[in-house]
């Protein structure tokens, strides 16, 4: 029987490499494949996020009571925010037509290395974490 420690570093493994699969699709696949077939693959990449933190959750709620896990929430937090909000920024700039806003992009892959460094200090947290 699998344990929910395994079922736990699955979802956290589903979860890590689903950010580096979107940074793979948005870079290197984009001058690749054609418009349909990356919104395919980048589905793909939604659906593991999603099922990834829907087993997280539910193994949380069936098990894990204590781990202190404060840096890894800062850092998860932090990168969500540096990545998603220049990327909306981004985007909608070319709405709004503001020059400095494209300051914002380096802060994008910064963001994206805080999660893919988060996902694994929590993959590691729980790999040592005992009974």
């Amino acid at each position: 029987m699998v344990s929910h420690k395994n079922y736990l570093l699955f979802a956290i493994a589903l979860c890590f490499s689903a950010v580096i699969l979107g940074a793979f699709g948005a870079h290197m696949l984009k001058e690749l494949l054609p418009a349909p077939s990356l919104n395919s693959f980048n589905t793909g990449v939604r659906y593991q996020m999603m099922h990834g933190l829907a087993i997280f959750l539910i193994v949380l709620l069936a098990e894990m009571k204590t781990l202190k896990l404060g840096t890894i929430l800062g850092l998860m937090s932090l990168g969500t925010m540096f990545f998603s909000i220049s990327i909306y920024m981004l985007t909608l700039n070319n709405l709004w037509g503001l020059t400095w806003i494209k300051i914002l992009g380096p802060v994008t892959p910064i963001g994206g290395l805080l999660l893919i460094i988060s996902w694994l200090l929590l993959f590691i947290k729980v790999a040592k974490k005992t009974k």
